[in-house]
């Protein structure tokens, strides 16, 4: 879908006939510049194997996300009929943003309906379409461990007793899927296992697509606990496990793998705010996936970035992250560091935006992730045909703006 398609059709949904109710307008915007110190446009440091990297001072792309949402209709029952589009426009920094190509795209990535508040459902509610869904993240890292985001229809935390259900069925769960597969995510929320604490449980399950003949079933499941109050912030620690297609855990993986192909994933991270002016955020993921065929790989990501708000409008935001992965050809090993001078009209507080960040990053990894970039991600940072040549370290130096609003 073109960049001017994708604004001709939320200009589409905002000229629907309108109710009484607001017009819903929320999004996200990330944009920049940045340059390697050696010359170049800047190039982002992430490490082959490792399913993220650590952001700050380290995103390589314009990104925006415009989302509007409208009540249709409101029923005498107390649920109400809406409609939501959101139109994502990626573009790679160095590059004319054209938003298409190879360097860019544009699409809609939300276009759904809802029936919610249903007192059918206790509460519940029902959809179809495109939607962002169940999206659980590492902000700090931009890592989405488990998301049900997809193509499909669900229903939404029907009350049943003290707990909540959800069901999705879903054909394709992320832009870059290659087959249409029927999956299945059933969740339960609402376990209050202590003051400030509260259990959720998960499970997918996964059909083989039609259109390839060596191709298995699969599934996945996870227990996330969530601490409200843990040192001023929110703690969440997660156990994942998967087999087949469901190694991918937090979405749909490869349909060739069968069950003798297994994952695991333990996932620690918190949000604090110990006083008004100190925050941050820590995380901690440890993934380990086997595979019959010996391609084994171990997983470990251990970042922090702690903020001070020095006035109620400047902050000082640090980061640093490692990741290590063990696979054939040795252990590969990546250090990154981040120290970015902010300014923040919104207040002092980690989750507060816009900010407008000064940065410099610094980087440095070992032979084994050179020679991995090398085979896996040419031209990429670590490599040897990168902005940093046969250097096992390099620097960044940009800014960047960052603002959500709803």
């Amino acid at each position: 879908m073109t960049f001017k398609n994708v604004f001709w059709s939320v200009g589409v949904a905002v000229a629907m006939p309108l109710s009484a109710n607001a017009l819903d307008f929320s999004g996200y915007l990330r944009t920049g510049t940045g340059n390697a110190l050696e010359g170049g446009r800047q190039s982002c440091f992430q490490l082959p194997g490792a399913q993220s990297k650590y952001r700050l001072g380290n995103e390589c792309e314009q990104y925006f996300e415009f989302d509007l949402r409208q009540e249709l209709l409101k029923l005498d029952d107390g649920s109400a009929i809406s409609v939501e589009g959101m139109a994502q426009l990626y573009n790679q920094y160095g590059h004319t943003p054209k938003f298409t190509g190879d360097y860019g795209f544009a699409r809609m990535n939300q276009m759904y309906a809802e029936w919610s508040k249903m007192p059918a459902l206790n509460g519940g509610s029902f959809w179809a379409g495109r939607r962002y869904y169940n999206r659980n993240s590492i902000e700090m890292s931009d890592y989405f461990y488990w998301n049900q985001s997809s193509n499909g229809f669900g229903f939404d935390e029907v009350g049943i007793g003290d707990l909540k259900y959800s069901y999705v069925f879903s054909r394709k769960d992320n832009l870059f899927q290659k087959d249409y597969i029927n999956r299945h995510d059933f969740t339960v929320s609402g376990f209050d296992t202590n003051p400030g604490g509260a259990l959720q449980l998960g499970v997918s399950f996964l059909d083989k697509p039609d259109s390839e003949d060596d191709s298995h079933t699969g599934w996945s499941a996870i227990a996330q606990h969530k601490q409200k109050g843990f040192l001023g912030g929110l703690n969440t620690f997660a156990v994942q496990y998967g087999r087949g297609p469901g190694t991918a855990l937090g979405y749909t993986g490869d349909p060739t793998l069968d069950n003798a192909s297994q994952s695991w994933r333990v996932v620690e991270y918190f949000d604090w705010q110990m006083t008004p002016r100190f925050s941050g955020q820590l995380q901690v993921v440890y993934q380990k996936d086997k595979r019959p065929d010996g391609d084994d790989q171990n997983w470990l990501s251990v970042g922090v970035r702690p903020v001070y708000a020095f006035t109620e409008q400047f902050k000082l935001s640090t980061e640093i992250g490692r990741d290590q992965v063990e696979a054939p050809g040795g252990t590969r090993k990546l250090t990154k560091f981040t120290i970015a001078p902010t300014w923040s009209p919104a207040g002092p507080g980690y989750w507060h935006r816009p900010e407008f960040r000064l940065y410099y990053t610094y980087a440095s990894w070992n032979e084994a992730a050179q020679r991995a970039a090398n085979q896996m991600a040419a031209g990429s940072a670590l490599s040897d045909t990168g902005a940093f040549g046969n250097a096992l370290h390099g620097s960044n130096v940009g800014v960047q703006l960052e603002y959500w609003w709803k």
